[in-house]
């Protein structure tokens, strides 16, 4: 059978007899546990895919007929073995991948077949339990190689014979190997753009030389000292990774490079300029001893000037995250002029300074949060500074004040993070009777800023408009116990724009007069978690959200038409777990399940209580719910049924009496009453 099928009308997909499919010369037979090669597929095949089967040896025969090839995948095999002439009719092949097989059983027959291939572009050995030697042999005649990944082996050492003749290559992967000890295994590689030397055990990498080199990856080993070889030469490298190692100087960098991206996050990396002690070390330097062979050579390497020496005048990232820094050089930054994205979060640091000249014009992005930051100094002469910043991290510092109006001199400033910090916002007036008011931080005015925390500030009420003229759109003011003390007033210039809101852990509760949200019409997502509601505002019921938590309160229900109001119509996500419901008041939990659209994205943890136990409400077991029928059943009705009986009794009673006593109880009136008879 065939249809037409991609890029428009003329293409076509098949279903061959071994179970592949065809699209135009491509050739998919992924995971249909083939033992062998098809052999009744088309000749003018160009890729052939055979991921996921069980193949053990490709035989000289095997793609003899595909003399088309130019794409072989055979990954995820049990191949242990590639005869000589495999791939005597594919010398066209570009793109060979022998991913994750067992090829170190008879790799020196399989680098044999692999002299054959004298056109072939790309190679994927990963995941072969191969060594250093082996790799050696079986990259022994692929002069044209281009890529190669040997990633996921037993390789341990490398040396200049490794990777010999492999004059043309570009990229080159090792990532997660068992490499401690690198000998001269680069120097032929002059074309080499691209080295991955990921996840592997490499000490210290020292005399680095690689001019040509674009992208290095160093992360994940247990590199001590980076030391560049003493050059005045230019070296492409414009991507430096070496994060996660144990680096405990800045890396000692070309004097002259393209780097553009230096990723130094979890190392011990520290700066000695100034110790805690007061003493100083820049006048000390460190001497390395560099055994090779029979020659021995001595290199001296001061710990701070070197860095100045190093050309970074294109760098956009540096990441110095989760390291020991607890001060930067005072000209550490000014060497830095096209940096845009800053990290230098889960430090030391204690104070950050801001120096004039404006060093950072060009910085969009500067995290400095998890420090024990305290002061943020700003030169008085330093107007304009962070002209073009636009997310700025600064929780989980020691803060309580900035400098003055800082903010209108970053007059792109649309994201600010100053959640666990003590900080407070400056109100629209002073508070009358005190003779000088706290120190505050003053957010008001700034016509960029749409995104602010404030999460964990200890805020204990926010002044009267203290966001007046600042439209924000998303505001986090959980885990503050008395922000709200005086109800929603102090957010009322932020009605019109307000999109996002977190009240989560803000002592919230019903008894709060102020708690009208009405005129919040631009929320879309509101966040009461952690609160102590125990009745659903009302005033929900008219806004427009999307998403809406309720978790960890204590509603005992929800309002059983809340499926109807124009809250539960936008509705798209809510979260209710953790709140006494009652299993007999669960109307509203069915309306909620047979809405559309609607997700209660918690809806296995949502429970209610019966009596003294909990269950889950959306596995109500049948004889709660019978019971639950019965107790919430019309009163009176009840007592209507339960009166009726009495009542029937009684007048049945009162007629056999009346019956039978007739004629005594008329006599009786009569003779009271002093009436004849008339009979």
């Amino acid at each position: 059978l065939a249809t037409g099928w991609a890029n428009g009308a003329g293409a076509a997909w098949a279903s061959s007899p071994g179970g592949c499919r065809l699209v135009q010369s491509i050739a998919t037979c992924n995971g249909r546990w083939l033992k062998s090669v098809p052999g009744n597929l088309q000749d003018e095949i160009e890729e052939l895919l055979l991921d996921d089967n069980t193949i053990r040896v490709l035989g000289n025969t095997s793609v003899l007929a595909y003399q088309k090839l130019r794409y072989l995948s055979l990954s995820r095999n049990r191949l242990e073995l590639i005869e000589p002439g495999a791939f005597l009719g594919s010398q066209g092949l570009h793109v060979l991948s022998l991913a994750d097989n067992l090829l170190f059983t008879n790799y020196s027959v399989t680098a044999a077949a692999f002299s054959a291939l004298p056109a072939l572009r790309k190679l994927d050995l990963a995941g072969n339990d191969l060594n250093e030697n082996m790799v050696s042999v079986l990259l022994w005649n692929l002069t044209s190689l281009e890529s190669l990944s040997v990633a996921r082996n037993i390789i341990m050492r490398l040396d200049s014979s490794t990777f010999a003749n492999l004059t043309q290559l570009l990229e080159l992967n090792l990532e997660r190997n068992y490499i401690f000890e690198i000998d001269q295994a680069f120097e032929g590689l002059q074309r080499l753009q691209r080295l991955n030397m990921a996840y592997n055990y490499i000490p210290c990498i020292a005399e680095f030389d690689l001019t040509q080199l674009r992208v290095l990856n160093m992360s994940n080993n247990a590199i001590e000292w980076f030391l560049t070889a003493e050059s005045n030469d230019l070296f492409e490298l414009e991507v430096l990774d070496l994060s996660h190692n144990q680096l405990l100087f800045f890396p000692v960098l070309p004097r002259q490079s393209k780097l553009r991206s230096l990723l130094l996050k979890d190392n011990e990396m520290s700066f000695y300029q100034h110790l805690a002690n007061a003493m100083s070390l820049a006048n000390v330097t460190v001497q390395f001893l560099i055994i090779d062979g029979n020659s021995t050579n001595i290199t001296t390497v001061s710990l701070w000037d070197e860095i100045c020496y190093s050309n970074l005048s294109s760098l956009r990232l540096l990441d110095m995250s989760q390291n020991q820094v607890w001060y930067l050089p005072e000209d550490f930054l000014v060497k830095m002029p096209s940096l845009t994205h800053l990290k230098l979060n889960q430090n030391c640091m204690e104070t950050f300074h801001l120096p004039e000249g404006n060093p950072l014009s060009m910085l969009t992005d500067l995290d400095l949060s998890e420090n024990h930051i305290s002061e943020l100094r700003l030169d008085q002469r330093a107007e304009g500074v962070l002209p073009n910043l636009q997310l700025f991290n600064l929780s989980t510092n020691r803060l309580t004040v900035l400098p003055t109006r800082f903010f209108t001199h970053t007059r792109k400033i649309t994201t600010v993070d100053l959640s666990h910090n003590r900080v407070d916002l400056c109100p629209l007036q002073a508070v009358p009777g005190k003779v000088e008011n706290p120190p505050c931080v003053d957010i008001r005015g700034i016509t960029t800023l749409t995104h602010l925390s404030l999460a964990g500030c200890g805020l204990r009420g926010l002044g009267s408009h203290p966001f007046q003229g600042t439209p924000l759109k998303h505001l986090d003011l959980s885990d503050n116990q008395e922000v709200l003390s005086g109800g929603l007033g102090c957010l009322q210039d932020l009605n019109l724009t307000l999109q996002v809101l977190s009240l989560r852990n803000t002592n919230l509760s019903s008894t709060v007069v102020d708690i009208d949200f009405s005129g919040f019409q631009s929320l879309i997502c509101l966040d009461l978690s952690g609160n102590s509601l125990t009745t659903f505002p009302a005033s929900l019921g008219i806004l427009k959200l999307r998403t809406l938590d309720l978790r960890d309160n204590c509603l005992p229900a929800l309002p059983r038409d809340v499926i109807w109001t124009p809250l539960g119509k936008s509705l798209h996500e809510v979260y209710l777990s953790r709140n006494p419901f009652n299993c007999c008041l669960l109307g509203w939990w069915d309306s909620l399940q047979q809405a559309e659209r609607l997700h209660v994205r918690d809806g296995q943890e949502v429970t209610c209580r019966y009596d003294s136990r909990t269950v889950s409400a959306r596995a109500l077991p049948e004889h709660i719910i019978q019971d639950c029928q019965w107790r919430t059943a019309d009163l009176a009705l009840l007592y209507l049924v339960l009166a009726l009986p009495t009542c029937l009794t009684l007048l049945v009673a009162f007629a056999i009496i009346f019956l039978t006593f007739k004629k005594k109880l008329l006599k009786m009136v009569k003779s009271r009453c002093g009436l004849s008879s008339p009979y």
